[in-house]
């Protein structure tokens, strides 16, 4: 047939791009991680493999350090618990400590809306000042920008941060292993609720706080205990199934086990209320590490002494791939997938 005779048919793959930009494209989910694989990592020339931690490592002068970068958009911006300017500083230092480093200094840069009142900025800038003073390090260059009223929320936060590693260990993405214990540092969900539960107006029974806490310090306890700690992931969007689908490997899988995984009885309530997986809620003050089964219960108890991880614990291992890449075994024995999803459950939470 003649080129573009109308009978020459064909069945074409189906449209699986967006024309526009989604809300759940920032969600930390399957289409934020279509946008970096499809956009992003082709046009910077990235590879994905290297970009699979929380900051980049980068050795300078025989020292190793962490640089990281981060923006924080959350709404409302003061929440139980915290605020956009604390909440900065720990996501910040948080990004940096997983690559195992002592975070030092950091940046702040402001995106200010015109007409937000002086007050509130006052006081975010003084909760940003505090949390950087409580988490040991030091705001040492930034910048301002101001948008037209009506063209932004306030105030967004955008920061950068320096680490230095002073130790030996390489805990990244790549060094998770088959028989690997995963460790959870605290409750998990907490951040996401208490965020909605201000945003919405909610009241429960008893009052729920952000977790949002630097993290620096029970990484450096683990570190100093001599653990051969693997990987390290903070569990901000998306929560700890998603940061399990994102670390897991073609060849290996993550199995985790419902009844080991710390989920506060107030939390719990209020997602089975509003219909949230508290797996997949965010948190601002977790972490999951992998260590060697072996080291597993030693690791737990080190985390425990540090008042941040109180409530750590064992809650998966990793296991060689047969199926999906995260499982889940319920509390009647039955494993369930854990999925990404393709965005987040609450947008906005950090």
């Amino acid at each position: 047939m003649s080129e573009g005779n109308p009978l020459n048919l064909s069945c074409p793959l189906p449209r699986n791009r967006h024309n526009h930009v989604l809300m759940a494209h920032g969600g930390g989910g399957a289409l934020m991680q279509k946008l970096l694989h499809e956009l992003f990592f082709p046009a910077f020339k990235m590879q994905a493999g290297s970009l699979a931690h929380d900051a980049a490592v980068i050795e300078i002068g025989g020292q190793r350090i962490a640089f990281t970068t981060d923006s924080f958009v959350v709404k409302p911006l003061r929440f139980p618990g915290g605020d956009i300017g604390s909440l900065a500083v720990h996501g910040t230092v948080n990004d940096l400590a997983m690559a195992g480093a002592q975070p030092q200094w950091i940046s702040a840069a402001y995106i200010l809306e015109e007409g937000f009142p002086i007050d509130e900025l006052e006081t975010v800038t003084v909760s940003m000042a505090a949390a950087a003073k409580d988490a040991g390090v030091t705001i040492v260059t930034g910048d301002t920008k101001v948008v037209d009223q009506g063209k932004g929320d306030g105030v967004y936060i955008n920061t950068a941060g320096i680490g230095v590693i002073a130790h030996d260990l390489v805990i990244a993405p790549h060094r998770i292993a088959e028989g690997d214990a995963v460790i959870v540092s605290g409750d998990v969900a907490r951040h996401g609720m208490a965020i909605m539960a201000s945003r919405e107006g909610l009241e429960f029974e008893s009052a729920i706080e952000s977790d949002s806490a630097p993290l620096a310090s029970p990484v450096q306890d683990l570190v100093e205990s001599g653990a051969d700690v693997h990987c390290l992931r903070d569990l901000t969007r998306g929560g700890l199934a998603s940061a399990m689908n994102e670390l897991a490997r073609e060849e290996l899988a993550i199995m985790l086990e419902e009844a080991a995984i710390p989920v506060r009885e107030d939390v719990r309530g209020a997602c089975e209320m509003l219909g949230f997986d508290p797996l997949y809620v965010a948190n601002e003050g977790r972490f999951v590490a992998f260590v060697p089964a072996a080291e597993a219960e030693k690791a737990v108890e080190v985390l425990r002494g540090n008042p941040l991880c109180a409530d750590a614990a064992i809650v998966g291992e990793v296991v060689k791939r047969e199926t999906a890449p995260v499982l889940l075994r319920t509390s009647v024995g039955a494993a369930r997938i854990l999925d990404l999803l393709s965005g987040e459950q609450l947008p906005r939470i950090c």
